[in-house]
């Protein structure tokens, strides 16, 4: 796939919502609000992109971060509704690391084909170039944001103010 088709997913073009609108303009107690039957609020699953998006950058960056032994982990652990402060530097953090990437898909060519080095046995098995990260991310925070448009959708704050498919 292109450089371009890259940059487009992560920002949500095509198929795809753009994922800072999804939650750019939401309060933080909607962002806080669970809905019957997910197990997930909205501010939690920015805070779970969030958490990958970082781990995958230290790895790319030449760290080697510890993995999570559970996936509960890369949750925020259970706590009062976060105050709306907590909500916009979580909201900021998401926007910063989405710009790192769309940073990172613009490499070069040879760039793109950098093997990044495994952190976990897991990391073996999978596609190991800055391009495959890149697309496991695009493709994992587009599962979750598509977590958050239904979420959005229940509690009938759809579409977003910048837009999103509504049929």
């Amino acid at each position: 796939m292109s450089q371009r088709a890259l940059t487009e997913l992560l920002h949500g073009k095509g198929s795809h919502v753009d994922p800072l609108a999804c939650v750019e303009d939401l309060s933080s107690e909607l962002a806080d609000h669970r809905v019957a039957g997910f197990p997930h609020s909205i501010a939690e699953l920015v805070f779970h992109m969030n958490y990958w998006m970082d781990y995958e950058l230290r790895r790319i960056r030449g760290q080697r971060p510890a993995y999570p032994a559970h996936n509960a982990e890369t949750f925020p652990p259970a706590s009062p509704a976060p105050e709306a402060q907590d909500w916009d530097r979580l909201r900021e953090r998401f926007a910063d690391l989405l710009d790192d990437y769309g940073t990172l898909a613009k490499s070069s060519a040879e760039e793109m084909r950098r093997q990044i080095e495994s952190s976990h046995a897991g990391d073996t098995k999978l596609a190991g170039t800055l391009e495959a990260v890149l697309w496991q991310m695009v493709a994992h925070n587009s599962y979750h944001t598509g977590q958050i448009a239904m979420i959005r959708r229940m509690l009938g704050a759809w579409p977003p103010r910048r837009g999103g498919d509504t049929w």
